[in-house]
């Protein structure tokens, strides 16, 4: 099996452990399927026997490039099973992983009541020595939380050690990100616990960060905060470089030479989504408030990834006037390209802004669509066909630079569109190309007069 960024499959592992996953979401799918194309016996285990039926099936719940491939892989290899009987799958397995969901509450604190569910589970069917690693992202202190709920719940005296191990996959290329991460965090307080997480990650020959269970939670914490703020701040330039009519393309590359700075998450648009970066800040936040300490620049990052959502809406409203009874496109509804998952999507936040002041939103995504009409309802027309979703719109609004969008016919576009407004809210088209055909182009933070045009409601061409 092959691998991008690559040559050929990634090193086996030397021994084979008996692991158990429970959750089969992004991270707990992903980690399954690797570990078990590493050698290793997983059973991954979920109490929606739904996704279970479907994942025996041979069909995964969501989108995720090369993981269908892993995952019928090593299930025909008989290193990869699937079960709803959570308890009998604790029992079964020396090592359990813990890789459900920690949603954000209302209050923007985390909701580890999954979590808790698990732990109070692994106590109540505990029968031998287990090691419990703990690989959602979970804010600090939940180790001991995890620890104390086993305790609590269990009738057997057995060793078990609670660790940390934080995951850092990127929806898109998460296969990839585990294959050949960056660095492999392990937290836990014996030596038993260290030496057996270094033993599953040791193939890899990526540096190692062994650490205790609280530093490991606060890592995973402190990373996707600086990841979030990096965006924020350049949204917050490119908004400015508007106001002076500077390009905030050419000041990303010039301050990303700085090794000190770097070039990656450093291009403005609608802000970031997803379900780590929006979580995760405001659980940093809130966290550190329920200790006293009001930290404001976290609660900052999050307050300009909202205003840029609506600050794109006033651009639309500035552009075509008003957005009452016009018709608007939106391209990509995914948080990012290369997922399906539509979960604090800009796009979806953005569309609601446009409905909500009397626009009619048609939209298309490769592979989103199903995602996005779950949340909006019939409220917005979802197109198969790019080309059948911008007929007949005011303005075309880029939300998800997916790569299939870079090849757009702007000649088309500009036949196709009753107005003539380009809104790039991923600075993914040229704006020298889109204005050759008469179009006006808006972007995030580019240098551009506005080319105004005349609405055009003839020449259109029927899809």
């Amino acid at each position: 099996m092959n691998f991008p960024q690559g040559n050929g499959s990634p090193p086996k592992s030397t021994g084979s452990h008996r692991i158990a996953i429970v959750g089969t979401g992004y991270v707990g799918l992903v980690t399954g399927a690797c570990f078990a194309e590493l050698g290793h016996s997983v059973l991954c285990l979920d109490n929606d026997a739904r996704k279970i039926g479907t994942l025996r099936l041979g069909e995964l719940p969501f989108f995720e490039p090369q993981l269908h491939e892993l995952v019928i892989h090593n299930r025909q290899a008989g290193r990869l099973t699937f079960s709803d009987d959570i308890a009998a799958g604790v029992r079964d397995r020396p090592i359990i992983f813990i890789a459900v969901g920690t949603p954000i509450l209302p209050n923007d604190g985390v909701d580890l009541s999954q979590v808790c569910d698990v732990a109070a589970t692994i106590g109540r069917e505990l029968n031998g020595p287990k090691l419990v690693v703990v690989k959602s992202t979970v804010p600090v202190e939940t180790g001991e939380l995890v620890a104390s709920i086993i305790a609590e719940n269990s009738s057997q005296t057995h060793d078990v050690e609670v660790a940390a191990n934080p995951e850092f996959l990127r929806e898109g290329c998460a296969v990839d990100d585990f294959m050949r991460p960056d660095r492999i965090v392990i937290g836990a307080t014996s030596e038993h616990a260290r030496r057996t997480l270094q033993e599953l990650y040791e193939p890899f020959g990526m540096p190692i960060v062994v650490t205790d269970v609280r530093t490991a939670e606060m890592i995973k914490y402190t990373a996707n905060a600086f990841l979030a703020t990096k965006v924020s701040f350049m949204n917050e330039i490119a908004n400015i470089c508007e106001i002076f009519n500077v390009d905030v393309k050419d000041v990303a590359h010039g301050i990303g030479l700085d090794q000190r700075i770097g070039s990656r998450f450093m291009r403005p648009g609608l802000g970031y989504g997803g379900s780590c970066f929006p979580k995760d800040v405001r659980g940093l936040e809130r966290t550190a408030h329920g200790r006293g300490y009001e930290a404001q620049l976290i609660r900052t990052v999050e307050a300009v990834n909202q205003a840029q959502i609506v600050r794109t809406f006033h651009k639309i409203e500035r552009a075509l006037g008003s957005v009452e009874g016009r018709r608007v496109c939106v391209l990509g509804l995914a948080f990012k390209p290369d997922t399906s998952d539509v979960r604090e999507a800009p796009a979806l936040r953005l569309i609601e802004l446009l409905t909500q002041a009397g626009a009619t939103v048609t939209a298309h995504d490769p592979v989103a669509i199903d995602g996005a009409r779950a949340i909006t309802g019939d409220g917005v027309k979802y197109c198969s066909d790019i080309y059948g979703a911008i007929n007949g719109c005011d303005v075309l609004v880029l939300a998800t630079d997916w790569e299939e969008y870079a090849a757009i016919d702007f000649q088309l576009l500009r036949r196709l569109m009753r107005s003539n407004v380009v809104v790039d809210g991923r600075n993914l088209f040229d704006p020298d190309k889109v204005a050759a055909e008469g179009l006006r182009y808006i972007g995030v933070g580019r240098a551009r007069e506005p080319v105004s045009l005349p609405a055009r409601d003839e020449g259109m061409i029927p899809i």
